[in-house]
């Protein structure tokens, strides 16, 4: 691959995952804040928001990934609904085995045992707040997955211009 594919390439990855980031890292931040006003009584954790911002930057590859799937594109030609509750539903599914994953990975690290996975899931995982995540991660997926179906079907783009762009004048309504 020559030096220029490679930079094209590595252009496009970039500016299809940009807007996954920049979304989940608004959502997961919004997520954290309002643990945090619950939670610690108006006290704020920076390093709590950059967790949150990290884990954008790792949906957002997740995202990139699972649209290589063939299988995301199932319902791309059914009512809008069908393709927004499929990919919503795929997008958290891979991203809850990535969140499980995560917390095995830090218990074998700790010197964690196979054996030992049931007992340690039951005693040290917090269920309610990894389920409150989750549920607000699909939350977000649809969001995301709705704005992004509806810029897909009006044509790559329309949406922004939109949303960010002045209208002419013969398009505005008199």
């Amino acid at each position: 691959m020559s030096q220029s594919r490679a930079v094209a390439f590595v252009v496009k990855e970039f500016e299809e995952m940009l807007p996954p980031i920049v979304f989940f890292a608004i959502g997961f931040n919004l997520v954290e804040l309002t643990t945090q006003l619950i939670l610690d009584d108006y006290l704020v954790r920076f390093a709590n928001y950059l967790i949150a911002t990290m884990a954008a930057l790792i949906v957002g590859k997740a995202v990139l990934v699972a649209n290589l799937m063939p299988v995301i594109r199932r319902y791309d030609n059914a009512p809008l609904i069908r393709p927004i509750l499929f990919k919503s539903v795929v997008y958290t599914i891979i991203v809850l085995l990535v969140r499980i994953l995560e917390k095995l990975v830090e218990y074998f690290i700790g010197g964690g045992k196979l054996a030992e996975i049931p007992e340690y899931m039951a005693e040290h995982f917090t269920w309610h707040m990894f389920a409150a995540v989750q549920i607000w991660i699909f939350v977000l997926f649809l969001i995301y997955t709705s704005v992004s179906e509806v810029d897909t079907r009006l044509g790559k783009g329309a949406l922004v211009r939109m949303l960010f762009h002045r209208r002419s004048p013969t398009t505005q309504p008199t």
